[in-house]
């Protein structure tokens, strides 16, 4: 890693991306917290520099700092096979949900659009979309029971830390299911990301979501293990 690299953090105390910082600088690497993040400050001019904060965060910074923040297809996990999901996920346009459908986990293709939860009738997702094109896009989910649920940072589909965050399981078991899939070739990964993966009794291990290295929390996971995939995130 370079350490030539200025993280930056939001002057907002947090006490994960707090530990990030103070995980970088611990090996040798420079951090900055901004508070007034939509001002470019005259001390970074031509810098190199890597963000890791919430989306408007990091999104306004990469308008700012002309970079390219690495995230992983908001659809990707209605491509892969149900030997991973443990369930049928489609993608669709909220035109396309049917009365018969529910109930169903459904989320936004596009995040924070709305809430992504189990909905019990097409008009109890109706009104939380109130608002929203008929051609937005929806990831619609069979439900599947989770047990435990565990997040893991990846570089150049190596796993560099894996933790449970909520409930029990078998770590080792999740540890084996996610390497197989990270060798499995038949789809296209980013250079880095962020996988929950969860456990079922009923299913055994599965793949819930993808989420950016540069914006995820830590959940468990060690900073300084995983500080290479949140670096490479911004370029």
């Amino acid at each position: 890693m370079r350490t030539d690299t200025i993280l930056l953090i939001p002057q907002k105390s947090d006490e994960e991306r707090e530990s990030v910082l103070n995980a970088w600088t611990s090996l040798g690497g420079k951090g900055q917290k901004l508070d007034r993040f939509w001002e470019k400050p005259a001390d970074l001019e031509n810098k190199k520099v890597a963000v890791y904060g919430n989306d408007t965060f990091a999104l306004v910074l990469a308008e700012i700092f002309k970079l390219k923040l690495v995230s992983p297809d908001d659809s990707l996990i209605a491509k892969l096979d149900r030997k991973w999901t443990k369930r049928i996920i489609t993608e669709k346009k909220i035109s396309e949900v049917l009365e018969m459908d529910f109930p169903k986990f459904i989320k936004p293709v596009t995040p924070k659009q709305f809430k992504g939860k189990v909905y019990n009738t097409i008009d109890e997702f109706l009104k939380e979309t109130t608002g929203l094109l008929p051609t937005e896009k929806i990831l619609f989910s069979d439900i599947i029971k989770v047990d435990a649920e565990a997040r893991a940072f990846v570089f150049n589909r190596q796993l560099q830390d894996l933790a449970i965050y909520e409930g029990e399981a078998d770590l080792q078991a999740g540890k084996k299911f996610l390497l197989e899939f990270l060798e499995d070739p038949t789809f296209a990964l980013p250079k880095t990301f962020v996988i929950d993966i969860g456990y079922s009794s009923d299913q055994d291990w599965f793949v819930i979501e993808f989420n950016s290295s540069w914006g995820a929390g830590l959940n468990n996971c060690d900073p300084k293990k995983v500080i290479e995939s949140i670096l490479e995130a911004t370029q």
